[in-house]
């Protein structure tokens, strides 16, 4: 159907929520949203009072369903983005890791061959690129590979941004590491930098900070750590207003009671719910890779052979769920960290991110246990 109507849902938008309405979509875009029961002649779809949100945004996500974007493979790719639909994903940033110049810049190519071909009906948008390494520290790698650990500068940025075709939006790096002072004073008005797999400590983060980085790679994991004394990136995270942070919400990479903290501290503006998800994700338990590295899956967790967490298994919409019960948050305040966060950070909240008329038609119907009734993508409806 080019245009239909939704109707009987509860429906979240940025200023309120619609305890029962409609909203109409015509040629993939929110065209009427109203309270109130549709006496209209267009097809409906009736939603029998699930909750409507945005669809989820996932800015770092390395794989998932048997793929990596490491790989470098665009059947792969293509798989992936259609199989995110099945968790709410709308939308995502594929993630490169810490690899060989040559790999990252196969892996950059795929993503924008797959990103200029794709059918945004059928599967997960491609809205750009995070580059997670090579510009890390080699004393804080987590799952990241040290051998092909790089000092960042002005014209290696460059040079992935050409390959890229200009699709980077965001970049993971050490502040503290030769020639990041200077590389993020020249490209931050084009990119997100954002610090993780670091020892830089608390005023070093915040020095960051004016030299335009505004944001961190998954809070508490692969950083230095708070303390009464040495706040670390921890403390800068909670206490810099000009700082969001990505969170990954399985209660492994963070005990839930953390991830309270983080929403008390930088409430519902300032987080984003992210999976970092590894080619395992939505897999068996067994022996997978990540980044060249074997990891091991024995649900719910996936480890390197030191032992080390290696990215996570977790889908968005378990994720939402682990949010609302670690927080004991409502689906009104929290559905934020899902999308608009996300839209606002990458400039493309005109079109993606709430719903409002004029937007994609970017969708996920959850059920009372939220669980995924359905995700609509670009109008089209894709039922669990």
């Amino acid at each position: 159907m080019s245009e239909y109507a939704i109707v009987n849902g509860k429906i979240y938008m940025e200023s309120s929520v619609i305890e029962n309405g409609y909203l109409i979509i015509s040629n993939g875009k929110i065209t009427c949203v109203k309270s109130g029961s549709y006496k209209g002649q267009l097809p409906t779809v009736d939603v029998q009072c699930s909750h409507v949100l945005p669809g989820f945004i996932d800015i770092h996500i390395h794989g998932g369903y048997g793929e990596d974007i490491m790989d470098a493979n665009l059947k792969g790719l293509r798989k992936l983005s259609e199989l995110l639909l099945s968790e709410g994903t709308t939308s995502f940033l594929p993630t490169t890791m810490t690899q060989s110049n040559d790999n990252i810049k196969r892996a950059l190519k795929n993503i924008v061959e797959c990103k200029n071909i794709q059918d945004c009906k059928t599967a997960a948008e491609i809205i750009g690129i995070h580059l997670e390494g090579p510009f890390i520290s080699k004393d804080k790698v987590g799952a990241q590979n040290p051998r092909f650990v790089e000092t960042p500068s002005i014209n290696k940025v460059e040079h992935f941004q050409n390959i890229a075709d200009n699709q980077i939006k965001i970049i993971t790096i050490a502040p503290e590491v030769k020639g990041a002072e200077e590389t993020i004073s020249r490209w931050s008005e084009n990119i997100i930098f954002s610090i993780v797999h670091t020892l830089a400590d608390y005023e070093q983060v915040n020095f960051s900070v004016t030299k335009g980085v505004k944001h961190i790679t998954h809070l508490y994991n692969a950083s230095s750590n708070f303390t009464h004394r040495n706040l670390g990136v921890v403390g800068a995270a909670w206490t810099n207003n000009k700082l969001s942070a990505e969170i990954i919400v399985d209660g492994i990479h963070s005990h839930p009671e953390a991830i309270d903290i983080a929403y008390k501290l930088k409430g519902n503006q300032s987080l984003y719910l992210i999976t970092d998800s590894m080619r395992a994700k939505g897999m068996p338990d067994g022996e997978y890779d990540l980044g060249g590295q074997s990891v091991t899956v024995n649900h719910p967790e996936a480890r390197l052979s030191t032992g080390e967490l290696a990215g996570s298994i977790l889908r968005m919409i378990d994720g939402f769920k682990n949010l609302i019960h670690f927080t004991n948050g409502s689906i009104s305040d929290l559905w934020p960290l899902t999308s608009l966060n996300q839209a606002r950070a990458l400039n493309i909240s005109e079109t993606k991110g709430s719903i409002e008329i004029g937007k994609d038609a970017d969708l996920v119907v959850l059920k009372d246990d939220i669980s995924l009734k359905m995700t609509i993508k670009g109008g089209a409806m894709h039922y669990s």
